[in-house]
């Protein structure tokens, strides 16, 4: 068994004992890679993945907790939206994370990078936008998270809890077709390649190409008004890669 997947049986074994209720606190992660016999990486690894797939939620500073981020944790996003608007958001990463994929280029992991990649490999099986979007959200923050630095994590994810908010759930399914996925997957298989070969002009480069393409498609296309209709439950068409593709990891 690969580590990730022993890592994240471990952990659900552990929450499936009923002693860490939904909101309850994990231990310190020192303490609980003792408490599983994992090493701190191998524990990253599986609390990584719990996370994406929403089994528990994480506040910087304070610690992991068990389950989905509860409602209270919204509530200045909420109010943080009425505020702003897409145009200004997309703005603001595109001004933070080309600099957080450059800097997860000098100082991933290689467990990290793998796990980019097991994330793209998620996103291709997606078979609908919103499974797409999930995996598309936690592989941005897998690159933040990758950066190691705990302000930009702050700022990323302040920025990020905006796609959670159903009106900006709407619009992102009005812009999304087929197309435009298969660009998109493309691109997130180019930083991802750049971050695990180094690179972090490239790395930064390819981001900020991606979050272009998302803002001309978001902003600028017919299909994000109301009255064009969209595809945010429509199903995401698998698709074929290359073996270059493959070996870059293979994803949204």
């Amino acid at each position: 068994m690969r580590r990730r997947d022993r890592s994240l049986t471990k952990l659900s074994q552990l929450l499936s004992t009923g002693g860490y209720p939904l909101q309850s606190r994990l231990p310190p992660e020192r303490e609980l890679a003792t408490m599983l016999g994992l090493s701190r990486s191998a524990l990253r690894e599986g609390l990584e993945l719990l996370e994406a797939e929403g089994r528990i939620w994480r506040h910087v500073g304070k610690g992991t907790f068990v389950g989905e981020r509860p409602p209270n944790a919204s509530v200045d996003l909420d109010l943080l939206s009425e505020m702003t608007n897409p145009e200004e958001v997309i703005e603001v990463r595109l001004l933070f994370e080309p600099l957080i994929a450059g800097l997860a280029a000098l100082r991933a992991t290689p467990a990290e990078i793998a796990h980019m990649e097991h994330l793209l490999e998620k996103g291709d099986a997606a078979r609908d936008a919103i499974a797409w979007e999930r995996w598309d959200a936690a592989l941005h923050r897998a690159v933040a998270q990758a950066a190691r630095n705990k302000l930009l994590l702050a700022i990323f994810d302040a920025f990020n809890g905006m796609r959670r908010q159903a009106a900006w759930g709407r619009l992102r399914g009005m812009a999304l077709t087929p197309e435009r996925l298969s660009h998109y997957r493309a691109h997130h298989r180019d930083y991802v390649a750049a971050i695990a070969d180094r690179d972090g002009t490239r790395a930064e480069q390819a981001m900020r190409r991606h979050l272009l393409m998302v803002r001309e498609n978001m902003l600028a296309s017919p299909a994000t008004r109301p009255e064009a209709g969209g595809i945010a439950a429509a199903p995401v068409a698998k698709p074929r890669h290359t073996a270059t593709e493959k070996r870059a990891g293979g994803s949204g």
